[in-house]
């Protein structure tokens, strides 16, 4: 494709930090967009990419929200050279997207559609993406329509950060704000000649990013109200959203009241949606429908309750409450005949003492955890129990949690945090040690004040470990640690002091520490990668988590768990799953854990022709009880039976051999990120052309 480039100097407007929808007004200042040195700035990025990675320091001329955008897109595996972004035309998968997005494509469709009449003839067009950037819906001029699709700028195609690096789209989505990207500040070359506005869109009810609407073109067709124009048109679209939910409130408040004529003024009362979200709370107690399964929140509307099932009888609403609001009677709301809701009644009950609400919260909220972690296997339960003696009691102040990559180490971690809590304040952060470059992880750990290094921030930074003050610290992949910083990190826990880096002045911090690794750490001891004192610090008490295929008919629980959730969320059936289908998935190995299991069923929503599921719409590697590489060896379906690093190793070689290599594919089966996996690999010694 020609690249048209814009004018060498043209004034463009910087978004703020915050940008308000609710007025329409942003507080634009003016900077200056050079294209050669933007392009020169991009040049000199990627050719000294290892110095740049570890280097906030932004250039005058480009700005940190862009520089920031390309940090993460080098980082993140994305090919600078590309010329588009992936696209699905797969019609099925289409079909689901538009299913899913009813709700958002019928609150744009008016917008859409006295906006496209005015845009013909621009060189300008309007899309609308998804919570993931994917494209579902487009219109605008008809030449910059068909030229888009050189880009795979159409419906399908996917515009976050992850799959195409700097953009309007992916980027507002990563920073929640109204956001342009002219020309050479895309990261990929092959979209350098266009200009795009984003703005994210909000759902009313709980204020969560479910799609961006965009105005994209050549890029001579920028101008600087046209973050104004989109930003406008999304608060448009989430005032139709509003004004669909209170339609739906309205109506399901009108089929409870048909249906339920023993209901007293005094008994609590929620209704959700079919999302399963809170729209409406009326006298309900105290600890009852205050939380949500994944973690704790303020009583209120928009808050997430439950997954309601696709049958509407009593029945199966009853078993799909989760256990602290099995208190309560459920009754099915249907609309058109459809399930659209349910109304959760909670009887009047009698006061009780503080000390006894507070016990009681406690308990529920490590019982709630602990529900949440899916599987009846004697080796999932031990693990548990530990895991709930520990956060039950005072005197452990650390847990290390082992197991293999995407076992679902991180429930542990949130189990113990759970049974600790004494407040709804207490927080619960989590960092992972894998993602953290070598030259941050003092600053992220401890902080640092002004001034105290290249690159600081002007006000100083707290680190994780006083951002968790009171509550929980989760450090995942510590064996990933530095060396260096071991020495730091051991005299944190020990004296619970924390300095800032630059600072002479001792904080002191009360957290409880779960660590959590995939890694052998006694091997890495033994081979000087790891400190000794440290892990017997961390490791005082210790947990295993068993990989799946240790766990036996656990996988059929969560089969039927993963599928349950996935076509609640997706106001779809579940998938039926064969007797011969549910025996491969019970043979297989599972080198991704649950979370390949997880994605597994995730696909499957998408890409199955039906919802009768067989043994043919299962990737070949499940479907036969071994597959063979390309040079027609046998990978065998077993694991060998040593360390986790051995595990892991094999793990990653089926993975590769299942994927012919493609190490995207290869990081999203083992579920994680691609920078890991390249670490990993070279950390392994293993070539994409090993098989």
């Amino acid at each position: 494709m020609k690249r048209e480039i814009a004018p060498n100097q043209m004034k463009i407007d910087a978004l703020p930090a915050r940008t308000s929808l609710a007025t329409g007004q942003m507080a634009l200042s003016n900077i200056d967009y050079d294209e050669r040195a933007t392009m020169h700035a991009w040049e000199s990025f990627l050719a000294d990419e290892p110095r740049c990675a570890g280097d906030p320091v932004h250039p005058s001329h480009v700005r940190s929200l862009i520089h920031d955008s390309w940090y993460r897109s080098a980082t993140g595996g994305i090919n600078a050279q590309g010329i588009e972004a992936p696209l699905s035309s797969d019609r099925d998968e289409i079909e689901y997207l538009t299913r899913a997005n009813a709700e958002l494509l019928s609150a744009a469709r008016r917008s859409f559609a006295s906006l496209g009449q005015l845009l013909d003839g621009t060189g300008a067009m309007l899309v609308l993406a998804d919570s993931d950037g994917v494209l579902i819906d487009a219109i605008g001029d008809k030449k910059t329509l068909h030229d888009g699709m050189d880009i795979h700028l159409a419906i399908g195609g996917k515009w976050n950060e992850d799959a195409v690096g700097t953009n309007g789209i992916g980027t507002a989505l990563w920073t929640g704000e109204p956001t342009f990207v002219h020309a050479a500040e895309h990261f990929c070359a092959g979209i350098k000649s266009w200009t795009c506005a984003g703005a994210p869109i909000r759902d009313p009810l709980d204020g969560k990013i479910i799609g961006v609407v965009d105005l994209s073109g050549y890029s001579p067709i920028f101008r600087p109200h046209n973050t104004a124009l989109v930003a406008a048109t999304a608060r448009q679209i989430e005032k139709a959203l509003a004004e669909q939910q209170q339609e739906q409130r309205t109506r399901l408040l009108e089929a409870f009241i048909s249906s339920a004529p023993g209901y007293r003024r005094k008994d609590g009362l929620v209704i959700v949606d079919h999302r399963g979200r809170a729209i409406f709370c009326n006298n309900v107690p105290d600890g009852e429908a205050t939380e949500m399964m994944d973690g704790p929140m303020e009583p209120g509307r928009g808050r997430w309750l439950m997954n309601l099932p696709s049958s509407g009888s009593e029945a199966d609403l009853a078993r799909a409450l989760p256990a602290h609001l099995r208190s309560c009677h459920i009754t099915p709301l249907k609309l058109d005949g459809d399930l659209r809701g349910a109304a959760l009644v909670f009887p009047s009950v009698p006061v009780v003492s503080t000390a006894a609400v507070v016990h009681r919260e406690v308990n529920k909220h490590l019982q709630d955890a602990v529900a949440m972690i899916v599987g009846e296997s004697e080796s999932l339960h031990a693990a548990i129990d530990v895991a709930c003696r520990v956060a039950r009691s005072s005197s452990v102040t650390s847990l290390l949690v082992e197991g293999e990559t995407g076992v679902g180490k991180e429930l542990f971690a949130r189990l113990v945090h759970a049974g600790s809590r004494r407040t709804a304040n207490d927080p619960f952060i989590a960092m992972n040690c894998g993602a953290i470059t070598r030259d941050l992880f003092g600053s992220e750990l401890f902080g640092h004040v002004a001034g105290a290094f290249t690159g600081a921030s002007r006000e100083g930074k707290p680190g994780v470990f006083e951002l968790a003050h009171g509550g929980v610290l989760s450090l995942d992949e510590i064996g990933e640690l530095p060396l260096e910083i071991q020495p730091f990190l051991l005299r944190v826990l020990e004296e619970r002091v924390v300095n800032r880096i630059g600072d002479s002045r001792g904080r002191p911090v009360d957290v409880r520490l779960v660590a959590s690794t995939n890694r052998d750490l006694k091997h890495e001891i033994a081979a000087g990668r790891f400190r000794r004192d440290l892990y017997y610090r961390i490791g005082a008490v210790s947990i295993t988590v068993p990989p799946l295929r240790e766990r036996g008919e656990d996988v059929l629980l969560l089969v039927e768990h993963f599928n349950r959730q996935i076509a609640t969320a997706a106001g779809e059936d579940p998938l039926e799953f064969s007797q011969e289908a549910l025996d491969a998935l019970l043979a297989y190995h599972w080198p991704g854990n649950v979370r390949e299991l997880k994605n597994l069923i995730g696909r499957l929503h998408v890409l199955a022709r039906g919802r009768d599921i067989g043994l043919h719409d299962l990737p070949g590697e499940i479907a036969a009880p071994s597959a063979t590489s390309d040079d027609g060896k046998t990978l065998s379906a077993e694991l060998p039976g040593g360390t986790l690093v051995e595990a892991e190793r094999q793990a990653m070689k089926n993975a590769l051999a299942a994927e012919g290599g493609n190490l995207s594919r290869v990081a999203r089966r083992l579920g994680i990120s691609r920078p890991t996996l390249y670490r990993k690999l070279d950390q392994y010694g293993i070539r994409r052309g090993f098989l």
